[in-house]
């Protein structure tokens, strides 16, 4: 699709102001006014994308053209079911999976996408109560949604059931199963500098991570193959097929500005309440492991709805492992023993994550071998 941003005219800008005057966030403008992205349009550009997860750039590009469209549908709006093809999106799928938690059903992360999960938790609904189990949230069903109480008290639902399945997941990383998410990949190299690429520093990355994760036990699964590169919404699937405990997606940055450096780490949220608290946790865990491992420059964790974390139903963590943009980041970045220090700083991350905080180090202390060795013990350490 074409970019819009300040200074662009003509019926696609008037949608999307129509769409941010019915948000509340642009006032009115008197009949017959220009259909131009001022001033006034950037700024509530600004304000939506950072209420929604999004890189707050003014500019309304694919993610942010998504994210309007589904800000404008209201639950009963319209009749919600599964399709396979083209999967129904909208602020009100977020909210009939909000309210099947409340009710003891379970449609998986409220991520506003009405998969199958959520077609299953919604025919449990509707057997439940009588109703004819199609699977379509009709007017008799919404009715019923609207009508009976929470059943699911002492916090969001699916915050209790993703902390849930981490504690009952144990300390052991034998037998967890990990998504490893190289960026780009095949035609799409990424952000390329001085002939480096995202992709093939990424792929020797997620190559080295999935080495060590092996090692300790864990089925460590790449998401693509070295020459390919599936959209995020397939890698996202692969990982809802395998059933993956979590996701690590593995990127690098760039800018127009060539001061810009750091790390930075990513994870589901919505700006509405709707957040993966594990993915949040996971995302600071590797955020501080990696930091205090190189000393580059702190970049933040940061919560967003790009469409792997969103889609993903385990916790999912994007990580921007630097700028290569930046010659001191890119230099880090070229150097294979960089890249070992930030593997294995992504590997204690994942121990840190199941350990809960109980028998733990400090930050920066734990090492490969103490995996190692509390996995197997100090005289049964595996070659590696």
């Amino acid at each position: 699709m074409q970019l819009l941003r300040r200074g662009d005219s003509g019926p696609a800008v008037e949608e999307i102001r129509t769409t941010l005057r019915q948000l509340g966030l642009l006032s009115d403008v008197p009949p017959g006014s220009p259909q131009v992205f001022d001033d006034q349009t950037d700024h509530a550009v600004r304000v939506f994308q950072q209420g929604r997860g999004l890189i707050t750039d003014g500019i309304v590009g694919p993610d942010t053209a998504r994210a309007l469209r589904e800000a404008g549908w209201a639950l009963g709006d319209r009749m919600l079911s599964f399709t396979l093809s083209t999967p129904t999106t909208g602020d009100d799928v977020s909210t009939l999976q909000e309210r099947l938690l409340e009710l003891g059903y379970n449609p998986g992360r409220p991520s506003g996408l009405f998969d199958q999960q959520t077609e299953q938790a919604l025919i449990r609904f509707q057997r439940d109560y009588g109703m004819v189990p199609d699977g379509v949230c009709g007017p008799e069903t919404l009715r019923a949604l609207r009508q009976l109480g929470r059943k699911v008290t002492g916090g969001r639902p699916h915050l209790l059931r993703e902390q849930e399945l981490l504690r009952r997941a144990g300390p052991r990383m034998r037998g967890k199963r990990i998504v490893i998410d190289p960026g780009h990949g095949g035609p799409d190299r990424g952000v390329e500098v001085a002939g480096v690429t995202e992709a093939d520093l990424m792929w020797d990355l997620g190559r080295r991570l999935v080495g060590r994760m092996s090692a300790t036990g864990m089925e460590a699964l790449l998401s693509r193959p070295e020459n390919g590169n599936p959209p995020e919404a397939e890698r996202a699937e692969f990982a809802n097929r395998v059933g993956a405990d979590l996701v690590v997606s593995l990127h690098t940055d760039a800018s127009f500005s060539p001061h810009a450096q750091g790390m930075a780490t990513f994870f589901f949220g919505n700006g509405s309440g709707t957040t993966s608290n594990v993915g949040a946790e996971f995302a600071d865990l590797v955020q501080r492991e990696l930091l205090t491992r190189t000393s580059m420059l702190d970049c933040r964790s940061q919560p967003v709805t790009w469409e792997l974390v969103r889609r993903t139903r385990m916790p999912a963590v994007r990580i921007e492992t630097g700028y290569l943009t930046h010659l001191g980041d890119r230099r880090k970045l070229l150097d294979p023993g960089f890249r070992d220090v930030v593997a294995e700083g992504i590997l204690v991350a994942v121990k840190r994550l199941y350990l809960l905080g109980q028998d733990d180090q400090p930050t920066g202390t734990f090492t490969f071998n103490d995996v190692l060795a509390r996995e197997y013990g100090r005289d049964e350490i595996p070659a590696v």
